[in-house]
């Protein structure tokens, strides 16, 4: 699905990343990347495959779009380095594209390991008059693009049946966007009247009439 905000054009994909048309770049959030790694030396019972779906995720919509640019909303790794960075070094080295992670509070890993595979890291960074923070944040005349929350979108159906869904979560100044990573969760949001939910229905963006919700 493409939305414009601020005349300017950006595709939603069903992966949670989204595409900055005009200016070449791939957004995407909390990522987590070894959190499953994570999980499974406390040992939960997570398949090792798990691992690479991540990648995989990444590899599949990289090929989608022409991009010079992969902008990381915060929370890319999920703790301190475990087997997981080893994959991601090696991930690093098969794109051409820069790469700038904007901090999130899961983002521990000394800055030194970042800049030696040449990734740019801020604590917000400002493109024309757009925002990009990890945290959801407001700023006058600036609209917000951010991640943290995880959101999710309860439906409602007959029989008091309900659906889950991951979304982008829209405000007037702000997008809150879906996590990336497998095993992250979300957080069920209400929307106000002025809000727009774009879920994730499986291979599609579909954008929910608040009367469902």
């Amino acid at each position: 699905m493409t939305i414009t905000i601020n005349n300017q054009n950006f595709i939603l994909h069903p992966c949670g990343a989204a595409f900055w048309e005009e200016k070449k770049m791939l957004l995407i959030s909390d990522l987590h990347l070894g959190k499953i790694a994570h999980f499974r030396k406390h040992g939960m019972a997570i398949p090792e495959k798990a691992v690479q779906e991540n990648f995989n995720r990444l590899k599949n919509v990289l090929e989608l779009f022409d991009s010079e640019t992969i902008i990381f909303l915060g929370d890319l790794f999920h703790s301190t380095i475990n087997a997981e960075w080893d994959f991601f070094e090696e991930w690093t080295k098969t794109v051409t594209q820069q790469l700038i992670l904007v901090e999130g509070n899961h983002d521990v890993i000394s800055k030194k390991y970042y800049e030696d595979l040449n990734i740019e890291i801020y604590s917000e960074l400002i493109i024309d008059d757009f925002l990009l923070t990890h945290h959801p944040s407001k700023r006058e005349n600036f609209f917000n693009f951010c991640g943290h929350i995880h959101p999710g979108i309860k439906l409602k159906g007959l029989g008091r049946q309900f659906l889950s869904l991951s979304c982008f979560f829209r405000k007037p100044n702000q997008m809150i966007f879906p996590a990336f990573g497998e095993f992250t969760g979300n957080f069920n949001l209400i929307p106000e009247e002025n809000d727009k939910v774009y879920a994730i229905a499986k291979n599609e963006i579909i954008e929910i009439k608040l009367g469902l919700i």
